[in-house]
């Protein structure tokens, strides 16, 4: 059965689940596998519970059903499920004509996707990537949310080996793009720097391969070595480059960023006025996120006021440039992710935040491979060349770096010290950053 047989089946039968554990009644169950499962094990019971068909890739399922007679024709046998599943994606894509933002990067894809969606939205329905749904296996899942109700859709790709992107622009077919930036990020999986670069860059293949617009930050040189050959470029920047069409700039940090920003066309000696916007965001690297966002609006004729009302009501979630205010202190929470280029972003804004007494507490960077003695090194020096009045460290990988900074296995043993020391932990403005795996996120409850 082709793809095209196997999405009228789909028209039949609208809902594909992948968990046999959640199977609608007439719903497809499609067979995926995992590092500790196989859903081929699970597709009888699967039809059992409801599933009208079940999409399989192991011939082997059809030799051992209870009730063969019954079952054999709802099952589909094909080559590989989650290509299936991202063909199929890709055919239901294709049934709606509309602009699809496609949205990748290092760092601040998921938030600026968020900024997207809050300026779009005031003026179409938008369906955007819930959550980080943003692999070979969310990204599709995220598609199959189209229905004929959206104008416009936002999806976030996310990339840790080669080749990751390529699959996902292949399967959501985006009209146009955005690469928030590149960084040192799971440099186990890509082998260098350049790897990064190579991977997210596949978005701007794909987009310059099909004549499709691309919205640039003018002041990255890394995304500005990569733009070559791309048809149709909307720059947008801090800087005052001629080519820049939103001109941005931080007015203060105190602790939420509060940033201007402007229209401008040089070659037309054009400029408007300066439009100011206080934010509920941390850090004034959400800057670039914030003019990301204004480009794209801008160019789908979002009016500035629009704009502006949506960014300045935009509240964060999910740990990301999150300020908490506690009874004791004031947390800065991006305990969602962390790698050598957003660590040092979170450490030079919190060093430049107007407020006072400053404590860090640093967890530990994974999947960095061969590098991470030395990445290590470097968030210690940050550290001590910022001056917070304390810093607490977190993860084995910090345990053999000599510094005057207090150091903690895991956070269970963090938790035991914010216990200990309730009475001075108070008064005090707490960045907390690291990577997912420390679970730094159980703090601020405590803090």
């Amino acid at each position: 059965m082709d793809i095209k047989e196997l999405y009228k089946l789909y028209q039949q039968h609208p809902c594909i689940t992948t968990d046999s554990r959640d199977c609608p009644k007439d719903s497809i169950f499609l067979a995926l596998k995992g590092e500790s499962f196989d859903g081929n094990k699970f597709a009888e019971a699967a039809l059992e519970k409801g599933c009208a068909y079940a999409i399989i890739d192991e011939p082997d399922v059809l030799e051992h059903l209870d009730n063969p007679e019954r079952l054999k024709q709802r099952l589909i046998l094909v080559d590989d499920c989650l290509q299936t599943y991202k063909d199929l994606a890709r055919e239901h894509r294709r049934q709606f004509d509309i602009p699809v933002i496609g949205i990748t990067g290092t760092n601040g894809k998921t938030t600026t996707k968020e900024l997207i969606r809050a300026v779009l939205s005031e003026c179409y329905n938008v369906m955007a990537t819930e959550g980080n749904f943003n692999n070979d296996v969310g990204v599709p899942k995220t598609l199959f949310r189209l229905n004929e109700d959206y104008d416009i859709a936002v999806v976030e790709m996310g990339a840790s080996h080669p080749g990751d992107i390529k699959t996902l622009v292949e399967t959501a077919e985006p009209t146009s793009g955005l690469i928030t930036n590149v960084g040192r990020a799971h440099l186990l999986g890509f082998g260098s720097f350049e790897g990064v670069c190579k991977t997210k860059g596949e978005l701007y293949d794909f987009l310059r391969d099909h004549e499709c617009p691309v919205f640039v930050n003018r002041d990255n040189e890394h995304l500005m070595k990569m733009t070559n050959g791309l048809a149709d470029i909307y720059y947008y920047g801090q800087s005052d480059s001629n080519d820049i069409l939103i001109h941005g700039e931080v007015v203060s940090c105190a602790p939420f960023l509060k940033f201007r920003w402007r229209e401008q066309d040089h070659e037309a000696g054009y400029q408007s006025e300066w439009m100011e916007v206080q934010t509920h965001l941390i850090g004034a690297y959400n800057l670039d996120n914030m003019l990301a966002a204004i480009t794209i609006g801008y160019v789908n004729n979002v009016p500035f006021e629009q704009i502006n009302h949506a960014l300045a009501n935009y509240i964060p979630s999910n740990n990301r440039s999150q300020m908490t205010v506690t009874e004791h202190n004031h947390l800065v929470v991006d305990a969602y992710n962390a790698n050598p280029t957003s660590m040092k972003a979170a450490i030079d804004n919190f060093k430049l935040m107007e407020v006072p007494h400053k404590m860090a507490i640093i967890g530990k960077m994974g999947e960095l491979g061969d590098v991470v003695d030395e990445e290590h090194q470097k968030v210690v020096d940050m550290l001590t060349a910022a001056d917070f009045e304390e810093v607490w460290l977190v993860g084995d990988e910090f345990q053999d770096i000599p510094c005057n900074f207090r150091k903690f296995k895991d956070v269970e043993e963090v938790k035991e010290a914010i216990t200990a020391n309730r009475q001075t932990l108070t008064g005090k403005y707490i960045l907390i950053k690291g990577s997912n795996s420390n679970k730094l996120f159980q703090l601020p409850e405590l803090l």
